[in-house]
């Protein structure tokens, strides 16, 4: 398919393209990875460090998953045994800002989120069964 800069989509139709790249920038991981690497190149090890939980397995789906999106970049440097760089390109910053924003707001409305969450919790009666 065939598109031109002028090209509109809609996120919201089923066949959209875009939900393919909606759902890697949903995914708690990539957030997760861009916002590590929003402040600096890192190493395979360093980012599985700075993104706690994550499995060597989620992590090198993830960064494929980017570099073919083009929001990362993989450097490999003939060094014995090779060193590998990841960083962000310029469409992955752009797109951290956001992330960013988005972790920013999850953080200072957290308190709020949880007094709802608990507000709700006390008012659901499970069913007996």
């Amino acid at each position: 398919m065939e598109t031109t800069s002028d090209q509109h989509w809609d996120v919201y139709l089923k066949n959209c393209p875009c939900r393919d790249v909606l759902d890697l920038l949903a995914n708690k991981w990539t957030a997760l990875m861009l916002g590590a690497l929003r402040r600096r190149p890192h190493r395979f090890g360093e980012l599985r460090r700075a993104v706690e939980g994550i499995s060597q397995k989620m992590l090198t789906q993830n960064l494929r998953a980017l570099e073919r999106d083009g929001l990362i970049t993989r450097t490999v440097y003939p060094t014995t045994p090779p060193t590998v760089e990841y960083a962000l390109t310029d469409l992955g910053t752009d797109v951290s800002r956001h992330l960013v924003a988005l972790s920013t707001w999850s953080q200072a409305n957290f308190s709020r989120i949880r007094e709802a969450r608990e507000t709700f919790d006390s008012r659901v009666v499970e069913p007996v069964s």
